[in-house]
């Protein structure tokens, strides 16, 4: 009897080596991780940090995108302020020359009794096409006396002067004009030395 027992002991013992108890649980050693709900835990969290890094990554894409359309929209917005604003710049450049002509024209108007009459209907006529390039913003440029500004004027010749000193604007030889706060086209001048 004792062999049985002796074999039913060893038994118990090579089973229990095979499945060993961890706080009260069998648990099998044959090669594979210790604990098999920590691995799929594992498994689990490395899924989740690259799902989560996946995300970041499409909420940072999808900002950038956001960000563009916004400036977008500005510089588009602004592009159309623009154009609104200088639609009108190329006719008003082609009626400039046709306002010198007229002030040419008043100026060397000849002086008689039938002569006066058409010189006041051409004034007439002059002022009104003043008031409406007036209405769509454009002013001409005051240049004598100033300083000498190349975004302003155009120098055609340099001459001496007592009235000024060096670098202003002794004489306009033709007007410059200003649509709203672009120059239209620079005035001509002559410049002191």
């Amino acid at each position: 009897m004792k062999d049985e027992q002796t074999v039913q002991e060893e038994e118990q013992q090579l089973n229990a080596e095979e499945t060993p108890e961890v706080n009260g649980t069998a648990q099998d050693t044959g090669g594979e991780p210790v604990n098999e709900a920590a691995s799929v835990e594992a498994g689990e969290n490395s899924e989740a940090t690259r799902l989560r890094a996946e995300l970041e990554e499409q909420q940072q894409r999808l900002l950038r995108v956001q960000a563009d359309y916004d400036n977008f929209r500005r510089r588009t917005q602004k592009e159309k302020e623009e154009l609104a604003k200088y639609a009108s710049m190329k006719l008003v450049t082609e009626l400039v020359p046709v306002v010198d002509n007229f002030e040419r024209a008043l100026a060397t108007a000849p002086q008689g009794a039938e002569s006066e009459s058409f010189a006041k209907g051409v004034g007439m006529i002059f002022r009104q096409l003043e008031g409406v390039l007036t209405a769509e913003g454009v002013t001409a440029m005051e240049a004598v006396g100033k300083p000498f500004n190349p975004e302003f004027h155009q120098a055609i010749m340099q001459v001496e002067s007592e009235e000024y000193e060096e670098g202003i604007v002794v004489e306009e030889v033709q007007k410059g004009y200003m649509l709203k706060d672009k120059v239209l086209r620079p005035a001509m001048v002559k410049v002191s030395m």
